[in-house]
């Protein structure tokens, strides 16, 4: 066991875990027993309400506007009340509560209330952040986002759960236990971890410093963030491929059902079994791939991510049916998606992580979060729209936010290069002549 640790770094990781990193991951698990079962029928089941390709891109669109919102105020609010405490409030309200909402749904305007809850997920997703990697190592970041994206891609283990359910109960009666089930899981994960954790050492000297501030002068206190994030190309380019890595996987989620479903014709009870088995390829690259990816050089990484997503939607997009060949190229497309998505969802948390200012890291997360939201809204209609008129369309515009996210690295690496040549230039001609 000792010799295993000591030649897989992602492994030892794992292992050496202390303190508020350990809590965080260790817990992680426990989403992939409760939202990610529900989450592959998320879309079918609304159609099962009658609801239109258009409708379920309005409702994405409404989710997107109120994380925006959320977003932009997380800063203030996470700061005034802590890393901890307004993760476990936070989750409550933006998970908790919404799974309830879908269990009991009957039509249009229960989607639209769950989602307006649902986007205060936006506030965990910077509070739950800092509380990760504010007391982690920062040479192991990588390594330790890695382990969150395996743990929430554990729930491929148990996705014969929902095919069983709805094989046998039907789609929407199976669903609704479902959430409710999420309901359960997802209260006692972020009670659990409230236990388990500590306020970080920086969320103390945050709430410190903001006790006898008016959350408008928290607000009016973004200035300074920002402008650190305009004098930063790294913190930009993070955001600029997290935007574009947003709005792909916005659009995987919530059209792949759509187009698996009505114009390939897999079957609903076999719904599940592809991100099941896009899961377990998931948990097998972050070991032989993923967990080799050298924290200080990601250009080659990015390239890849990006030209494997964009192979996966030319494969999907080619499927018309559900003969052998079609899935065995589906199968494929999904090999592809699982390493391209894997590898960029866990290198634009990564580049965030690196490129933020720790200092006001929930402030500049916030903006960050208020950005890729800001710019991802009209997407989720668009997407519906694209959708309506040809089940494709969704993933040709995916391939083309892909193309814009390889021209974005290569841009952002050639003025990394020629700012690293200038500083050399410098040097040489500062140095004295022997």
């Amino acid at each position: 066991m000792k010799k295993i640790l000591q030649k897989n770094q992602l492994l030892r990781t794992l292992f050496e875990l202390r303190g508020n990193p350990r809590a965080c991951v260790y817990t992680e698990p426990m989403w992939g027993l409760s939202m990610n079962l529900c989450l592959p029928y998320a879309t079918v089941y609304m159609l099962a309400f009658g609801l239109n390709d258009i409708q379920v891109g309005i409702i994405t669109s409404i989710y997107m506007f109120s994380q925006m919102i959320f977003a932009f105020l997380s800063g203030a609010l996470i700061d005034k009340m802590g890393r901890r405490k307004s993760t476990m409030v936070f989750d409550f309200l933006a998970w908790s509560i919404p799974c309830l909402i879908w269990a009991f749904s009957q039509g249009f305007w229960f989607f639209v209330v769950a989602a307006l809850f649902n986007g205060m997920m936006k506030i965990t997703t910077v509070s739950w952040d800092c509380l990760l990697i504010e007391d982690a190592p920062k040479d192991k970041i990588t390594l330790i986002y890695s382990w969150v994206i395996i743990f929430g891609n554990l729930s491929a283990l148990f996705a014969p759960i929902s095919s069983i359910l709805v094989a046998r109960l039907t789609l929407v009666p199976a669903i609704r236990i479902l959430y409710i089930n999420a309901f359960i899981i997802m209260t006692a994960k972020l009670i659990i971890l409230y236990k388990l954790s500590t306020e970080t050492e920086v969320g103390k000297i945050r709430r410190d410093a903001t006790k006898n501030m008016s959350f408008g002068e928290m607000l009016r206190g973004y200035k300074s963030a920002v402008k650190k994030i305009l004098n930063s190309k790294g913190t930009i380019f993070a955001i600029i491929t997290s935007i574009l890595v947003e709005i792909v996987a916005m659009i995987g989620m919530t059209f792949w059902q759509i187009i698996a479903s009505r114009r390939i014709g897999i079957p609903d009870t076999l719904l599940p079994i592809f991100p099941m088995a896009k899961s377990i390829i998931s948990i097998v690259l972050f070991f032989t791939i993923i967990s080799k990816i050298d924290q200080t050089k990601l250009k080659l990484p990015l390239y890849g991510g990006f030209i494997s997503s964009i192979i996966s939607c030319i494969l999907l997009i080619s499927i018309t049916g559900t003969s052998v060949w079609g899935y065995v190229i589906l199968s494929v497309s999904l090999i592809f998606e699982a390493l391209g998505m894997a590898v960029l969802n866990t290198l634009r948390e990564s580049l965030v992580a690196i490129h933020a200012d720790p200092e006001e890291r929930s402030v500049i997360m916030s903006l960050l979060q208020t950005a890729v939201m800001l710019v991802s809204i009209p997407f989720g209609y668009i997407g519906g729209v694209l959708s309506d008129i040809s089940k494709i369309l969704p993933f040709v515009l995916s391939i083309a936010l892909l193309l814009l996210g390889i021209l974005a690295t290569a841009l952002f690496y050639r003025n990394k290069q020629e700012d690293s040549s200038q500083c050399k230039i410098i040097v040489a001609e500062d140095s004295p002549v022997l």
